[in-house]
């Protein structure tokens, strides 16, 4: 068997564990984060998760599985009706106590995914109307994302640890974050989404572009452009907590 016809046989077994892992995952309220189990319901996983819940909307429509298609949407609705009345869509619902939580620094990023993800089965009729129906909630959770948005760079700021990477010390500018607001500003035709793309590529791609010559923003820039070729800069906590043992291991040692 040739190696594309492996690959081949690789991809379809992937596929088809995938479409078998969302089916057993599956309740009328939407895809849980993990399958039950004492362990999962412990750590919270058993509820419908902002983030997972519209990038499994997104497989499950491209998945060519009637099920899972017309189940597509179901995580997204249920999200909606937690909406909080700021417009920010909650990090996770808890179904059975029929409970949203939003996380502690306003986690940002459930907001982005479920506008894409209803962007996405709009656009491919699962169902149709999508976004039509969901027009007030759309507008609210834009208006909360706007909320957040650097009125002069047009990125947006987050606290640390208000992403997917709830754990690692990311904070302000994100590129993640910014990568997203990018994209559904593009789906939602938002107002200075060339200003976004323009900071975006001047702060995380400094040599595309030049990044505001604003204050604080050229200590930034300089940052960056000093330490662009050190991968170092792209990693994360793991990376920085050696460079401070290191450090510290100097200062001991004088």
């Amino acid at each position: 068997m040739g190696r594309g016809t492996e690959e081949t046989a690789l991809l379809a077994t992937c596929h088809a564990k995938s479409v078998e892992l969302l089916k057993r995952n599956l309740t009328p309220a939407g895809i849980l984060a993990a399958a039950v189990s004492p362990r999962a319901a412990k750590r919270g996983y058993t509820a419908i998760f902002g983030r997972d819940a519209a990038v499994c909307a997104i497989g499950m429509a491209l998945s060519d599985d009637t099920e899972l298609e017309r189940a597509a949407s179901a995580g997204l609705r249920t999200l909606a009706a937690h909406q909080g009345a700021n417009g920010q869509i909650p990090k996770f619902v808890d179904v059975e106590r029929c409970e949203a939580d939003f996380w502690y620094l306003g986690c940002i990023d459930s907001t982005l995914w479920w506008l894409i993800g209803i962007a996405f089965l709009d656009a491919r009729g699962l169902p149709g109307g999508l976004r039509q129906r969901y027009a007030a909630q759309i507008k609210r959770a834009v208006a909360w994302l706007l909320a957040q948005e650097h009125q002069r760079f047009y990125l947006l700021q987050q606290n640390e640890a208000s992403d997917w990477a709830d754990i690692m010390p990311r904070s302000g500018f994100v590129l993640y974050t910014n990568a997203l607001w990018y994209h559904v500003k593009q789906l939602y035709v938002l107002a200075h989404a060339a200003e976004t793309r323009a900071s975006f590529n001047g702060l995380f791609h400094p040599f595309s572009g030049e990044l505001a010559e604003y204050r604080r923003a050229r200590l930034l820039n300089d940052y960056v452009l000093k330490r662009a070729r050190n991968r170092d800069l792209y990693l994360s906590f793991g990376v920085l907590q050696k460079h401070v043992e290191g450090v510290l291991h100097e200062l001991t040692t004088i």
